[in-house]
C-alpha cells in the first residue's frame, strides 16, 4: 500500500522534533566529533544532521522513539542538510553523505521496528520523509539593511545546493521529499526547481510535501505572502501535500489551518510547536494540550497528516495518535474543471 492510498483511508502521523530529542542527550563537542572529526579545525558543537556519520545510533533510536509513539511518517535528520547551511561548520562538501546516511539510518529504523512488532504493522504503512529545509539565506530578504537589493547568494546557488542534498536523499532510499519550515517561498521554488530537474535527469519520481510557516499573528510568511498566496505560488509542483509548520503553537495555527483546508486541492498536513516558547526559549505545552488542539482540527474535517515540530516529543505524538486513529481524514474537493 502507498502513501496516497493510506491518506485515503486514515489520518496519517509525522514524528516530531528531531532536535527536542537530541537536546536530551546533552553532546558536548567530543559527542558531535566522534572519532572520524576528532581532530576537526572548527568547532561542530550544535550540527545536529553530523550525528548522522558520528552518532548514527543516537538517531535512528530517535526515529524508533517516534515510531513506536504511533508515527506513519519519519522525517530524516537533514534539516541543514546542504552545502550553503553546513558552510558555517566548513563541512559543505559532506551534504551528500550525510544526506545518505541519514535516508539509510530512517529506513534502518522502520525495519527494525517492523521486524519488532511482526504483528499490527508493516514497513509498506511507514514512510522515510526526506526533510529539506529552509537553509539560514534567503534569496526574496536582503541581509544588509542599508542595500536592500543586496542578496547573499543567488537561485542558482541555492538549487544546486538542494540538488545535491536530494541526490543523497534518494539513493538513501527516501519514500517521500518534504520542503519544510519554508519562510521565503523562493528558496521553496528553489527547491522545487532542483526536485524536478532531478526527477527528470534520472527518469524517477517521489511524491512532495510542502510545509509553510506562518510568523507571527499577520497571517504571513516572513517573505510576505499571505496563505493563499504562498499556497498558490508553489502548486506548481503538484504536492501530496500543502500543510504549516514551526513559529507557531497549535492555538494560535488553528485559523490557518482552517483556511488552508478550505483552499487546498491537496492534501493537508499541519504539525506545530509545543506552544510558544517561553522566557528561557523553552516549550511548556503538555502533550494531552497539545493533542487536544489537533484532534479538534481531525473533527473538523481539516486535517490529513498530523505530527509535531519543536518542542514536541514521542509522548506528544503518542498522545496525538491516540486522539485521531478513528477520526476520518479530510476529503480532496472535487475541482470544477469546466
Amino acid at each position: 500500500m502507498n502513501i496516497e492510498q493510506l491518506l485515503a483511508e486514515r489520518i496519517l502521523i509525522l514524528d516530531g522534533a528531531m532536535g527536542t530529542m537530541i537536546q536530551r542527550h546533552a553532546l558536548d563537542e567530543s559527542g558531535y566529533r566522534g572519532e572520524r572529526f576528532k581532530d576537526f579545525s572548527h568547532d561542530l558543537k550544535g550540527n545536529n544532521d553530523l550525528l548522522c556519520l558520528t552518532q548514527p545510533s543516537i538517531i535512528k533510536d530517535i526515529h524508533k522513539a517516534y515510531l513506536n509513539a504511533g508515527a506513519n511518517i519519519i522525517e530524516t535528520n537533514t534539516f541543514n542538510a546542504q552545502r550553503i547551511s553546513l558552510a558555517d561548520y566548513h563541512m559543505e562538501d559532506l551534504a551528500f553523505e550525510i544526506n545518505l546516511e541519514a535516508a539509510k539510518i530512517a529506513r534502518t529504523a522502520i525495519e527494525e521496528y517492523c521486524k519488532e512488532h511482526p504483528t499490527g504493522s508493516t514497513i509498506r504503512e511507514h514512510f522515510v520523509a526526506g526533510a529539506i529545509g529552509p537553509m539560514n539565506k534567503t534569496l526574496s530578504l536582503s541581509p544588509n539593511v542599508n542595500d536592500p537589493g543586496y542578496r547573499a547568494v543567488t537561485f542558482d546557488e541555492v538549487a544546486d545546493a538542494y540538488f545535491i542534498q536530494i541526490d543523497g536523499l534518494v539513493k538513501g532510499g527516501v519514500d517521500v521529499l518534504l520542503i519544510e519550515t519554508i519562510f521565503d517561498t523562493l528558496n521553496a521554488k528553489a527547491a522545487i526547481y532542483a526536485i524536478q530537474k532531478y526527477f527528470r535527469e534520472h527518469k524517477i519520481t517521489l511524491p512532495i510535501m510542502i510545509s509553510g510557516t506562518i510568523t507571527d499573528a499577520s497571517g504571513r510568511t516572513l517573505s510576505g505572502q499571505t496563505l493563499e498566496a504562498f499556497y498558490i505560488s508553489v502548486m506548481h509542483a503538484r504536492p501530496l501535500s500543502i500543510g504549516l509548520n514551526c513559529a507557531l503553537g497549535a492555538s494560535e495555527m488553528r485559523s490557518h489551518i482552517e483556511e488552508l483546508s478550505h483552499i487546498a486541492s491537496c492534501y493537508v498536513s499541519a504539525y506545530p510547536n509545543a506552544g510558544l516558547p517561553n522566557a528561557m526559549g523553552e516549550y511548556d505545552e503538555q502533550p494531552n494540550d497539545t493533542a487536544s488542539f489537533i484532534e479538534s482540527w481531525a473533527k473538523e474535517g481539516w486535517v490529513n497528516i498530523v505530527g509535531g515540530c519543536c518542542g514536541t516529543t514521542p509522548e506528544h505524538i503518542h498522545e496525538i495518535a491516540s486522539r485521531v486513529k478513528n477520526i476520518k481524514p479530510r476529503k480532496l474537493p472535487i475541482l470544477n474543471m469546466a
